[in-house]
């Protein structure tokens, strides 16, 4: 049995050659994998020729039987031998759906390895660094995709510094941020240094009482893929529509002990692309609630009723009053309901909670999000770079399609920033 490597992600080839005589127990383990072989024997000369059947299959990803996770089709030799965990058939039943999953202090060259915390699925108390080297499966291998199909760890701390658990990735050519708090379903991508291996590693304090626990698949892309990420894409959308988040969004306050802070993290900077999909020409960013978007500013000093608010809606009131030979008529508003005698009627004010919060320009120094070449209702926009407590819908028609994070250094008067979660809608080329 010999594995073959080939041009591509994980194209690597199974081939079992066996032998119709003298089998020994290993041999006869992979040819019970095979369907069927043929003997053949000679009567003139009275022996067995030395014939083979030889079986291959590539080992490409495949879907084990355990909990839904991908793996790598092997033999099951195979599996057991590079450490695998044999899950589920592939291959019209010649080879074993294989699934990688990996702790602390492991090393890694095959795809769809899963790095997980210790003991998992059970939470994880901390207290060391847990790392996982991984080293490119083939020389065509450029990039890998960590998804984070469970990440929690501990908070920021008040200023946005990841000061307890943080994650980390050293040894690629492009940068990943130090990440913390709540991150499930996220993604990252990140180069390869040339034949470098990448090394990924959780930071965890034990002092501080936290259920941590992390499941993160390692995904490796050939340098011709199409899911390969574009330079300078730290994230990396291929859908026409969809949601994005910053790094530990959420809706609730960070409320880790002494004082309330801020989820959101100091020196953050990247890029979020999403692939032009055939037939459309610009994209639309929008909030995906009226409490999505939070990245500077006290938002704490700002009310719910001023964010929320889609309309304010006074009640306006007036007296006539007769004075001789005058008449007066005195009007005045109230944005509650009071109880007067006299007669009233509603007035609309056209600014919604959303513009009232939502901040531009030179207002944004520290912490916003750039969308290039920026439009509002088809009008362009005089600036690119977006802040405060709210988001006005944009849209873009500059190629490729992407969204800029930036995040300073100094999160001391950022408090109880939740970050973003904006919707994008790819629209579709003019006729």
């Amino acid at each position: 049995m010999i594995s073959v490597l080939l041009a591509g992600c994980v194209t690597i080839l199974s081939v079992i050659s066996v032998q119709t005589i003298n089998l020994d127990q290993s041999s006869r383990d992979d040819a019970s994998e095979i369907k069927s072989f043929n003997n053949t024997h000679s009567n003139h000369q009275g022996r067995f020729f030395p014939l083979f059947s030889v079986v291959r299959f590539a080992n490409s990803e495949c879907l084990s039987s355990i909990d839904q996770l991908n793996g790598t089709c092997f033999t099951r030799r195979e599996c057991i031998n590079y450490g695998g965990n044999p899950s589920g058939s592939c291959a019209n039943g010649l080879g074993t759906c294989c699934v990688f999953q990996k702790s602390c202090g492991s090393t890694t060259n095959m795809n769809n390895t899963y790095f997980v915390s210790p003991r998992y699925p059970i939470t994880y108390r901390g207290g060391e660094r847990c790392t996982i080297t991984v080293q490119r499966c083939n020389s065509n291998i450029c990039q890998l995709r960590l998804d984070f199909l469970e990440a929690t760890w501990a908070q920021p701390n008040a200023t946005g510094f990841c000061d307890l658990d943080v994650f980390l990735v050293s040894g690629g050519s492009s940068t990943v941020p130090r990440i913390c708090g709540e991150n499930t379903n996220q993604h990252v991508y990140v180069d390869f240094n040339g034949a470098t291996p990448i090394t990924i590693s959780v930071d965890t304090n034990a002092d501080y009482a936290f259920d941590r626990r992390w499941n993160i698949r390692i995904q490796q892309i050939a340098c011709d893929s199409v899911c390969r990420a574009p330079n300078g894409c730290l994230q990396y959308y291929k859908t026409v529509s969809g949601t994005v988040m910053s790094f530990n969004f959420g809706t609730t306050e960070n409320v880790r002990a002494p004082q309330i802070g801020t989820r959101q993290m100091v020196n953050h900077r990247y890029g979020v692309c999403v692939r032009m999909a055939l037939g459309y020409c610009s994209i639309e960013w929008s909030q995906a609630d009226i409490f999505s978007f939070s990245v500077s500013g006290d938002t704490g000093t700002i009310g719910s009723d001023i964010i929320g608010r889609s309309l304010f809606s006074l009640k306006i009131f007036c007296v006539n009053l007769t004075k001789i030979n005058l008449s007066y008529r005195i009007c005045f508003a109230r944005s509650q309901n009071i109880s007067l005698f006299a007669p009233a009627f509603n007035y609309h004010v056209s600014s919604t909670g959303t513009d009232l919060v939502a901040e531009s320009g030179d207002s944004c120094i520290n912490d916003f999000v750039i969308i290039p070449d920026p439009r509002e209702n088809g009008v362009a926009v005089n600036t690119d770079r977006f802040c405060g407590n709210g988001f006005i819908t944009k849209t873009s028609n500059l190629k490729p399609f992407v969204l800029y994070v930036v995040t300073n250094g100094d999160e001391v008067q950022e408090v109880q920033n939740k970050g973003f979660r904006l919707m994008f809608r790819q629209l579709p080329c003019a006729v």
